[in-house]
């Protein structure tokens, strides 16, 4: 079984100097090596260099990319070999799990069919044949717990989960001794998250292959792999065991890495998310810490549970959502009671297919529900009138999970914020109330942003957008649907920041919908437990996630990566 070396790695992506870019150095002077049978995790911001580096291990770069120094996979440098020798290297020695499995599956093929074609194309003596290749595909599904029956599936038949599942079948499909695993759990569940784990740490225990991790998220390295190394900015910080890297870390990025996903019963990062950028930060830069952020007090939960005395909002009231197909009915919402107040932020928590974002979209009068069940604003039935509709979707807004979803790659930041303005006919000054929107979500100056389209932005410049958006219309209340699964470690702070600037400074409301008990910790004043259509647990923060009384509850908590070592309860991962 061969070892997977980095020996002075440093990778240049060469662009046109006419655009004010020239080179960029993605990596520099990486010396890293994973011995057979090891595991290893390389942890970073996007734009660290880690994906980069790991993808160089196949030769997987775009034609741009220049490469010096060596990546070797045994005593076979990997710059030399010819095509068809890189050919067979790729996925029967070396295989790759890639980030956002229903991107990397093919719409219209079946799963299964999917995996056979990896035996197909690499094919070993084992697999000569269709049977031999049918039998190897049953022995796949078997060892990433999935039923033979779902090979027969396409991938939007398969929840998130089940397609990372699939995901790691075929990475496996050709018994490679190498895995490169770039992000596979990103904005997964804490259930599903810990079961792709599982799986992870199962196999290369039991079949001794060696992994390379890939992840923003040192909790979830820690978690199935035994060392670590943290890049930033194209360079190795730090490399340790996981232990020391995760507890005692060196390198102060290192530690600031490790405190961006909070410790649920830690009262230093109760309402208070991490951040490291200075303002001028927002246009763009990640170099520089907060330093005025980092000595701020934290506000306590005394002063976040005092906007609970406030108005109540947005309401629903024994509200069941049933849906239709075929003959048959499935209730995704059963029999709910919810509430938000002026002022106060709900964390609506669950894992994927618990009805949560049904209960949102029900909310925003985007589904209608069974009879018997209500939604009230301000008191007031919410009716299905275009009128009534239209004036209280203006004051209450949703921010969409994915800003690359949400933003049409065609429309510049100005088009895309005053989109809504154009839509509910704004009398006023456009232009200021577009700035003034990109202010609000620190975006400044705003000008700066105006002819911006959505591919020049960070994944947390774009979630900015869309919450300026939201905010152009000056509602009463943001419905956020997962605002921080898809992004790393200083957005998801600087975010979920922003989210408590806004209710403070504004006077703003937010039920936010999220799988993750951290950021329920880090902002919200209330959290409401929703499990199979119901919410079967709800209180205050402090209350649900420190003394839980559901087992569901218990289970979410349970589930969630643990750096063991760490003060509080437990850190947890999104």
């Amino acid at each position: 079984m061969p070892d997977l070396v980095f020996d002075d790695v440093s990778i240049t992506y060469r662009t046109a100097a006419a655009r004010g870019r020239g080179d960029i150095a993605a990596v520099r002077n990486v010396s890293l090596s994973l011995p057979a049978g090891g595991t290893l995790g390389i942890a970073g911001e996007s734009g660290s260099g880690k994906s980069t580096l790991a993808m160089s291990a196949l030769r997987l770069l775009p034609d741009n990319a220049v490469i010096d120094g060596q990546v070797r996979v045994g005593d076979r440098s990997v710059a030399d070999l010819s095509f068809g020798e890189l050919r067979a290297l790729r996925w029967s020695e070396v295989a790759i799990v890639f980030q956002g499995a229903m991107h990397s599956l093919n719409p219209v093929r079946t799963v299964g069919q999917q995996i056979i074609e990896a035996l197909e194309l690499h094919v070993k003596d084992g697999w000569r044949t269709a049977e031999a290749r049918k039998a190897r595909l049953a022995e796949l599904m078997d060892q990433v717990d999935l039923p033979i029956a779902k090979a027969a599936s396409y991938p939007h038949e398969l929840s998130g989960g089940q397609k990372q599942r699939i995901m790691i079948a075929m990475a496996l499909a050709c018994e490679p001794d190498i895995i490169v695993a770039d992000e596979p759990t990103t904005a997964l569940d804490v259930i599903v998250q810990g079961q792709i784990l599982e799986v992870v740490k199962d196999l290369v225990t039991r079949r001794g292959i060696s992994l390379l991790m890939i992840s923003h998220d040192l909790s979830v390295l820690a978690t199935a792999c035994e060392r670590i190394a943290v890049m930033r900015n194209g360079e190795l910080v730090e490399v340790g065991e996981s232990q020391q890297i995760c507890t005692e870390p060196r390198e102060a990025y290192t530690k600031q890495l490790a405190d961006a996903f909070p410790t649920i019963g830690d009262p230093a990062s109760r309402l208070k998310p991490v951040t490291r950028r200075t303002d001028s930060a927002r246009t763009g830069s990640i170099d520089a810490i907060d330093a005025a952020d980092a000595s701020a007090p934290a506000r306590t939960a005394v002063e976040g549970d005092a906007w609970s005395t406030g108005e109540v909002l947005l309401e629903a009231r024994n509200l069941s959502v049933t849906f239709r197909s075929r003959g048959k009915s499935v209730r995704a919402v059963r029999g709910v009671d919810l509430a938000c107040r002026q002022g106060e932020i709900v964390a609506l928590v669950g894992q994927s297919g618990s009805g949560k974002t049904t209960l949102a979209r029900t909310l925003l009068g985007l589904e209608a529900p069974d009879q018997g069940g209500q939604v009230l604003f301000r008191g007031k039935p919410l009716g299905r009138s275009t009128k009534r509709l239209r004036e209280f979707r203006r004051q209450v807004q949703l921010i969409l999970q994915d800003p690359s979803a949400a933003l049409n790659p065609k429309l510049s930041v100005y088009e895309s914020v005053a989109e809504g303005l154009r839509i509910q006919r704004y009398p006023g000054d456009e232009r200021a109330q577009v700035a003034a929107s990109l202010e609000n979500a620190e975006l400044m100056p705003p000008e700066h942003f105006f002819e911006a389209i959505p591919h020049e932005l960070s994944g947390g410049q774009r979630q900015r957008v869309v919450i300026a958006g939201a905010l152009a219309m000056n509602p009463q209340m943001l419905i956020a649907d997962e605002p921080v699964a898809s992004l790393d470690a200083s957005a998801r702070g600087e975010i979920l920041a922003l989210m408590l600037r806004l209710r403070d400074e504004l006077g703003l409301s937010a039920l936010v919908i999220t799988h993750d008990l951290g950021l329920a910790w880090n902002i919200a004043d209330t959290v409401a437990v929703m499990y199979h259509g119901e919410i079967v647990e709800r209180g205050a923060t402090e209350t649900v996630l420190l003394d839980p009384q559901h087992e569901y509850t218990k289970k979410l908590l349970a589930a969630a990566p643990k750096i063991v070592g760490r003060e509080g309860v437990l850190a947890t991962a999104r």
